[in-house]
């Protein structure tokens, strides 16, 4: 490989990971996120449907998100907002569902049977579409001023590749984590038994955590993509109020200014998604239908719990 082809590449890389930084958090709440659609399948096919989102995260960021992107950043940069709000507008619904869920509140799922396979791919990858989005623009929007067509698309395919490789290897592990720990229980040495049954038996509450924590990242990634999005097209204040919070809690630090944020974005994506199902609800009764908000049939708490 020539020396001037190897410092393109280590260019695409550098301005990969610098553009990238700012979207660690949305990757973490991708993760966090996905292993609710895996929980309560058959174990067998676990890493099968964490493949299929694997693919379908992979065609969401290359057949949608970086060409819409970029055509859209070229000649109609102004849709890009709007676009972020209808998707934070979904993450609060499916947020707040899940919430009401909690509180054995389920709407039009009867039959709480095996989960349907295909159906909660689709829903995972309807979700991933919207984190993808975020991920990607957040990447577009710190990527150097002047960059040519090429090796911009040459950035955003490895950002891609790199964010989504993190994601679903973390969801891989997390999903089987349980069956590893089985393999050491039945190991010959007494500790790796002793540490493979803690395993085991801590696996039940480790995915009610992530169950928890995927449902507060939606509603926080929904709330804060409506809120700083609405600033985008001129309804200020809610963008202002953020920033506002941000300032008030400076002074005690940067975690205490990010924690206060994100509850204020979480709370408000609480509140939108509350109103949302609540419209559905209202039009399904108008036309005669009850609505099924559950991906896949089974609820993923409750799948979690079973598992």
């Amino acid at each position: 490989m020539s020396v001037g082809l190897l410092a393109v590449v280590d260019d695409i890389l550098s301005a990969a990971l610098k553009a990238s930084a700012k979207s660690a958090g949305v990757v973490i709440d991708d993760a966090a996120v996905t292993p609710q659609y895996v929980q309560g399948i058959t174990p067998a096919r676990e890493l099968p449907v964490v493949l299929k989102i694997t693919l379908g995260s992979l065609a969401n960021k290359f057949l949608i998100i970086i060409p819409v992107a970029l055509l859209l950043t070229a000649f109609a940069p102004w849709v890009l907002p709007f676009l972020l709000i209808i998707g934070g507008t979904y993450l609060c619904f499916e947020g707040a569902e899940k919430v009401l869920e909690w509180f054995g509140l389920h709407h039009g799922h009867a039959d709480e049977g095996a989960r349907n396979e295909n159906k909660l791919v689709w829903g995972a990858v309807r979700t991933d579409l919207i984190l993808s989005t975020e991920i990607m623009l957040i990447s577009l929007s710190n990527l150097d001023a002047g960059l040519g067509i090429w090796m911009t698309l040459a950035i955003l395919a490895v950002i891609a590749l790199l964010m989504t490789g993190i994601v679903y290897g973390a969801v891989a592990l997390l999903v089987k984590i349980d069956d590893i720990g089985l393999k050491m229980a039945k190991n010959e040495s007494r500790r790796v038994r002793h540490t493979g049954a803690r395993i085991v038996r801590s696996m039940p509450a480790v995915f009610r955590v992530i169950s928890v924590v995927g449902t507060v990242a939606m509603l926080w990634v929904g709330g804060h993509l409506l809120l700083a999005n609405l600033g985008e097209v001129g309804i200020v204040f809610f963008s202002d109020l953020l920033h506002g919070i941000h300032d008030l809690l400076a002074p005690a630090g940067a975690v205490i200014a990010w924690i206060g944020e994100t509850f204020v974005s979480a709370v408000a994506g609480l509140a939108v998604g509350l109103i949302v199902v609540g419209v559905v609800l209202l039009i399904g009764r108008m036309l005669g239908k009850k609505p099924s908000f559950t991906e896949g049939g089974e609820s993923p708490v409750k799948a979690a719990a079973q598992h």
